[in-house]
């Protein structure tokens, strides 16, 4: 029983808030046609009242984010073509990004590092993670194979622990730049609006943190491979 409980604990630990930012942006996508201007518009407003003309707004099929390289906010086509509340607050949110690279915001600059550092580290755990069944086959040092398998594991889930310690950079960006950009946009209805944007803005700012949690499954995958056959 008490593994039982234990399993349903980690599901819900891994796909709790994925579940719960999927459930936030689902309520507030409709109706779709809310406000006068789309995500994209909208972004595209904001981004030229702050001065940044020169950041494009694009529309995606990668799911929405800002990418400083390319000076870009992308949004996917629910976001970027439609007029709900969950398009223009989502909106909002990438461009605190873009305002927080434009700012040199210390926090931002160093998740990108981080993040280009853990692509690094999860190419190499998936290495390391092939090579534990050929190194305990080549050597029979089962210690040396099970060290593979230890450092692939942790080098996969390393993105989870960037994100988790990379949060106040999101939340910086839904909420103290964000959130006042979409007051002084006139578009949100002030007495009913605001609470609800908030919501929305949270689990923006969870957004990355639940990719992640929800990615560790993987590990059962690559476990399952690993396994020797009968």
């Amino acid at each position: 029983m008490i593994w039982i409980l234990l399993l349903v604990l980690l599901l819900g630990a891994v796909y709790g808030p994925g579940l719960w930012v999927q459930r936030v942006m689902r309520r507030y996508a409709e109706p779709g046609n809310r406000y006068p201007v789309t995500g994209g518009q909208l972004a595209r407003e904001l981004l030229d009242g702050c001065g940044l003309n020169r950041i494009r707004v694009e529309r995606t099929e990668r799911g929405d984010h800002y990418d400083p390289q390319a000076g870009a906010v992308r949004l996917s086509a629910e976001h970027y073509d439609r007029r709900s509340l969950a398009a223009l607050t989502v909106a909002a949110h990438e461009v605190g990004h873009a305002l927080q690279h434009t700012a040199g915001y210390g926090p931002f600059v160093w998740r990108q590092r981080l993040v280009r550092a853990v692509g690094r580290a999860q190419q190499l755990g998936a290495v390391l993670l092939l090579a534990a069944p050929v190194v305990a086959g080549v050597l029979r040092v089962p210690g040396v194979a099970a060290l593979f398998l230890l450092g692939g594991v942790l080098s996969l889930g390393s993105g989870v622990v960037v994100h988790l310690v990379t949060l106040p950079t999101e939340l910086d960006a839904s909420f103290r730049r964000a959130l006042p950009l979409l007051r002084r946009s006139g578009y949100l209805y002030p007495d009913v609006d605001p609470p609800h944007a908030r919501r929305i803005l949270s689990a923006a700012a969870l957004t990355y943190v639940a990719q992640s949690l929800a990615s560790l499954l993987n590990f059962w995958t690559w476990l399952r491979v690993l396994r020797p056959g009968p």
